[in-house]
Order: C-alpha cells, then structure tokens, then sequence
C-alpha cells in the first residue's frame, strides 16, 4: 500500500461500481480510509465484500444521495467509522438521454436530482466539518458533456454544466477557510454505463465502433485510469489546484472531427 492518501477520510458516493468502486479501491491502496455510499444496496455489500483495510478504515451506507436527511446522516456515520471526513469525491451520476422536445418532467427531475442536487446535498452535508476541522478537498466527477454538447443527450449536459458551475462556486466562497473544490471530466470510459449507451442502439457493437473511432488513441479509459487522476486531486500533491476542472479523455475534447 502507498501512502500518498494517508490521513484522508473520503466519503465516495457512487461506489459500488463502475468509476467509483476504481476510485474506492485506489483510495484505500493509497491509506486512505473511505466510507462508501450507494444507493444498491445489495451491489454496494456485495464491493464492499470484496475490499481489504486496516480497522476503521472503511465504512459503508446504503443511501440515495438525493436524500439530503439521509446524507446528513450518513456523514455522521462515516464521522464514527473512520473519523471526520476531509475529502468528498461526489461520483454519483446518471445518464439521462432524450431529444430535448421529447424530455418529461419525470426525466428532467430525475437527471438533475441525481446529477447535481445529490451532489449538492453531499457538500452541504460535509462542508462544515471540513471548515471546522481546517479544511478539505472536494471532487466532483463531471464529465465531457460539462463543457460539449452531443445531440440526443439532454438534459444532461445542462446538469453537467451546473456542476462545473457549482464546482467554480464552492471553490471561490471557501478557499479561504482552506477547501478546495476541483472537477474531473471523463470522455467515455469503460463502464456498465458505456455498455447501456451502446446496447441503445440497434447495432451495438457498431455503435462501440463508432466510439472507439472517434478518439486519437482509438480506445477509451478504464476505470482505473480515471481512479488514478481522482488520486492526484484529491490527494496534497496539487494544493494550490482549486476551482479546476481535469479532462481525461484522451483528447477527444480537443479532436475538430475524427480524420
């Protein structure tokens, strides 16, 4: 195990697979502890089964994060597990994809629930005892679609987008009471949730193709390369990084059009 995290008590949301169960498993190979939330409860017990750590470094609570009382207390939970929590890494995301005109109200609700208000929720809930302990650091999982748009996709770049923006905020208004708050933006990754997106279409493995092609290196990420950027920020090796947003994606941001 490293130790590039030790001292750092992270409250993950999101953790159960995907990103967040990378970032979880990176976090406490590096001597964090970690309290891990997720809304599945049987998945989240099921990854939870399968961690290594020292006593009273890892924590778990089932919980929809878009339930601010029920964070509010998982937080007081995580705070008699594995101590104060000093670092929040707000993963939790889903993918809500329609053409604008075709969006419900239920569709919309549920994106910007999940999407920004749950993450909200978790800062609110953790934010003073960060201010009161001396500080803190704070990432929140955008996304390419924070700062790009793909037609088809609404509404969720404009959750995406409120999240950058809410990053830049928090940033601002506490980095005097020393807490830092960064994005990281993942391109697509290789997550059940890629999977989903290709199996929408009537040809998956064309659509998998089509993604594949479009980026320089003619791949994407794997979880644990974008666990390993959630490292380095969350980490004090960047502390004077603060309202910044990190892409990973293998430059396809940058890319005009594919060649």
């Amino acid at each position: 195990m490293g130790e590039r995290l030790a001292g750092k008590r992270i409250f993950i949301t999101g953790a159960a697979q995907g990103i967040g169960e990378a970032i979880t498993r990176a976090c406490l190979e590096e001597g964090a502890g970690v309290f891990l939330i997720d809304r599945d409860g049987d998945l989240l017990a099921h990854t939870v089964g399968t961690l290594e750590a020292p006593q009273g470094a890892l924590g778990s609570a089932a919980v929809d994060i878009t339930d601010a009382r029920a964070i509010e207390a998982a937080v007081a939970e995580a705070a008699r597990t594995i101590g104060p929590v000093n670092a929040l890494i707000n993963n939790a995301g889903v993918n809500v994809f329609h053409a604008p005109l075709e969006t419900s109200d239920d569709e919309w609700e549920r994106c910007f629930d999940i999407n920004l208000k749950g993450a909200w929720n978790c800062c609110r809930a953790i934010l003073p005892g960060m201010i009161a302990n001396g500080g803190g650091a704070i990432l929140n999982i955008a996304s390419t679609h924070a700062f790009t748009i793909i037609p088809h996709t609404f509404p969720y770049p404009l959750a995406k987008h409120a999240l950058l923006g809410m990053t830049k905020a928090l940033a601002l208004e506490y980095a005097a009471q020393s807490v830092r708050v960064n994005a990281l933006a993942p391109g697509y990754v290789e997550t059940q949730k890629a999977v989903e997106y290709w199996n929408s279409f009537p040809d998956p493995e064309a659509a998998q193709a089509k993604t594949l092609a479009m980026h320089p290196g003619g791949r994407i990420a794997t979880s644990s390369e974008i666990a390993k950027a959630a490292v380095f920020m969350i980490s004090d090796e960047c502390p004077f990084m603060n309202a910044a947003c990190l892409v990973v994606d293998g430059g396809l941001s940058m890319l005009q059009h594919p060649a």
